[in-house]
């Protein structure tokens, strides 16, 4: 069926990102898996040609356009060449939203122009050695003195968590309240007992660094709070959810296409008995069924990539697209590395890279069995 999501300014976007990743990203990933983390100057690079915060506004030196379909366009075309290290979907999908959308004028002023020129890489510490869906369980606490929070307590998991200099910590600042003694405070680079712990050595993602936080005794502003007043915490994060969920959905449908295209070509040229092994009977069931599967996602992730610019994407619609694709994702790769039987195990042949990266796809931003919990409970139980 024809894809009908993009119009013609899109596709010439999709040219640029894709000329970009081409001169600066491909020839050098594969370094970048080595060690662990991706050189801050492609991040000025990309944001020299207008990869970062598209929503906001051009008086700090972004587009002023709030239209995901952008977005997706970089999304689908960083997964397209399996550029797992760049850790932009964090930046331009998860994060804009709390710089754009909770900032008052004065931190507009000190932050978005660094944000989408590239210059101000930005994370989020949400999750804890003792608390990862259960955001209610943090332990991590900000404490009022003065002009001042002083924030105590450790993250991991943390993307983007060595090249950040701006992360919004989620910290109790008032830990008797339960969600509504939840905030969000931007914690900086450089500020007094803000440190790094290890550049976690993950399955796959090799390139992205993802990395523990500790803060000590850290003295951060008032003037860095988030939102207009404390508590607003915890409801921030929910209304900013069913767009990362929608971006990872996004991203798991790229991979799937990509690695079921790139199977098909394996299965006319490879040969085994005689014959291409896409002439068995078995290898075009299974590649049908995939097919098929992935179309059908591949239409109703468009359909939610619309109702988000329409400011009509909900919280059960976003888990739904997030656990099927992501699920779909580990599902096709999988059969994918099968039918390129010992070849696919090799790391030379790219099905195998795509299979140790999708594995996560599942977990962060919620497990699957955390969205279908969401689901479920929308039915009135």
């Amino acid at each position: 069926m024809q894809r009908d999501l993009f119009e013609e300014e899109h596709e010439l976007f999709r040219e640029t990102v894709r000329e970009f990743l081409a001169r600066e990203v491909v020839p050098h990933h594969a370094q970048w898996e080595k060690d662990g983390i991706v050189p801050r100057e492609v991040w000025k690079k990309a944001g020299e040609i207008g990869m970062f915060g598209f929503g906001v506004p051009e008086e700090y030196g972004g587009a002023g356009i709030t239209d995901f379909r952008y977005n997706s366009v970089i999304l689908e075309e960083v997964i397209r060449i399996g550029a797992s290290g760049l850790g932009f979907s964090l930046h331009n999908d998860v994060m804009a939203p709390y710089f754009v959308d909770l900032t008052n004028d004065e931190q507009k002023g000190r932050w978005l122009p660094g944000f989408a020129s590239g210059e101000l890489i930005t994370a989020v510490a949400m999750t804890e050695p003792g608390a990862g869906s259960d955001l209610q369980g943090i332990r991590t606490t900000a404490l009022r003195e003065g002009d001042h929070y002083v924030v105590n307590g450790q993250k991991t998991f943390i993307t983007n968590g060595i090249n950040s200099d701006l992360v919004v910590v989620v910290a109790k600042t008032d830990p008797a309240a339960g969600a509504r003694g939840t905030s969000l405070l931007v914690v900086e680079r450089g500020m007094e007992g803000f440190s790094r712990g290890r550049n976690l050595e993950k399955i796959g993602m090799h390139a992205q660094d993802t990395a523990e936080l500790f803060f000590d005794n850290v003295r951060v502003p008032a003037a860095n709070l988030l939102g207009e007043e404390e508590g607003q915490g915890f409801f921030q994060l929910m209304a900013n959810l069913p767009q990362e969920r929608l971006s990872i959905a996004v991203m798991a449908v790229a991979a799937a296409e990509t690695v079921l295209r790139t199977t098909i070509d394996y299965c006319k040229s490879r040969t085994a008995f005689g014959r291409s092994i896409g002439s068995f009977q078995n290898t075009r069931f299974v590649l049908a069924e995939l097919d098929t599967e992935v179309e059908i996602a591949r239409h109703y992730v468009d359909k939610c990539v619309r109702a988000l610019n329409a400011k009509e994407l909900s919280v059960v619609d976003a888990a739904k697209a997030k656990w099927w694709t992501t699920e779909l994702q580990t599902k096709v790769i999988d059969r994918c590395l099968q039918l390129h039987g010992g070849y696919g195990y090799m790391m030379e042949y790219p099905v195998a890279k795509a299979w140790i990266d999708s594995r996560v796809q599942t977990i962060y931003g919620g497990t699957t069995e955390i969205m279908k919990e969401i689901i479920g409970r929308s039915f009135g139980f």
